[in-house]
């Protein structure tokens, strides 16, 4: 038995088909099929069902895969726990939310490189979907999203931030009733891909509130430049760390149930970078806790 059956046993498990499985990890469709029976006939158990179309795993093929997660975890985990920091190097891909790109991810990548100075983070910006998907793809190893109502089995979650939701003005309206801005003023509508996006119309819906919608932007700076511009107003995320600089806007709650969007660090469960990504959502948990995100010092801090 080896770590690249048990690797390939967990992709099963996840990806549902043997031929999927075989995508994920980079083998052909027979060579799935060869590690499976090989794996059967060294353990001398029976771990799918192949009466059945495509084949499924067995209730015993379904505890051998708690198991050999298990297995895989700790193997991952061997070497850069040996080597302490010095095992955290190299080049990682970090899916990010357009939203994060002027505070959040920038302050907590400061933060990790002053701790790691041999890692280095590339960013991959995207919506939550796409970014989930790109994770399932091995595309990128972690992304910052927004929580959707159903993660994809075999993604882990870590909580970074609950983002309440607020309604932005110009400062030059003169209300500060919300119901009355959304009434009287144009609507600039977050995307409606985006996770964020669904959670702002359901919240509209479920208060009767009819918009007068003039456009659907994607980033957060586009919008708060609408909105600063007099082109009307928006529900967007009061984001957990403040960008330098931002513009001055009128920033009301939506009240006290207030909708909220949920930021995490997401992967795949069997990333073998596990401890990377480990440190990754320290740093994000620790520039959440600063809250705004300003230019280094010349001495190199972050805060």
């Amino acid at each position: 038995m080896s770590i690249k059956m048990l690797r390939t046993l967990v992709a099963i498990d996840r990806h549902k088909t043997f031929s999927a499985a075989a995508d994920a990890v980079s083998v052909t469709h027979a060579a799935v099929s060869q590690q499976m029976r090989t794996l059967e006939t060294e353990l001398q158990l029976s771990l799918f069902d192949r009466s059945k179309r495509p084949p499924e795993l067995t209730p015993t093929g379904r505890a051998l895969v708690a198991k050999a997660k298990e297995v895989i975890r700790a193997y991952d985990d061997m070497v850069p726990s040996v080597l302490g920091e010095n095992g955290l190097q190299g080049d990682i891909v970090l899916g990010t939310l357009p939203t994060t790109l002027t505070g959040l991810a920038p302050l907590a990548i400061s933060i990790l490189k002053q701790k790691f100075k041999e890692l280095h983070v590339r960013l991959q910006p995207a919506l939550s979907a796409a970014l989930l998907t790109q994770i399932e793809r091995g595309a990128v190893d972690a992304a910052i999203v927004s929580r959707p109502v159903v993660l994809p089995k075999g993604m882990d979650f870590l909580e970074i931030a609950e983002e309440p939701l607020q309604l932005i003005a110009s400062e030059d309206s003169e209300s500060e009733d919300v119901m009355q801005l959304l009434q009287e003023n144009p609507f600039i509508r977050f995307n409606r891909d985006a996770v964020v996006g669904k959670i702002i119309e359901a919240w509209l819906q479920s208060k009767n509130i009819t918009v007068q919608e003039t456009m659907e932007l994607e980033g957060l700076e586009a919008i708060s430049s609408m909105v600063f511009a007099n082109m009307g107003v928006s529900i967007v995320p009061a984001r957990s760390v403040k960008p330098h600089n931002s513009l001055p806007l009128k920033r009301l709650s939506l009240g006290p149930d207030a909708p909220t969007r949920l930021l995490g660090l997401a992967f795949d469960e069997t990333n073998p970078r596990r401890r990377i990504i480990e440190e990754i959502h320290t740093a994000l948990l620790e520039a959440v806790k600063i809250g705004v995100f300003q230019p280094p010092s010349p001495e190199g801090n972050a805060s």
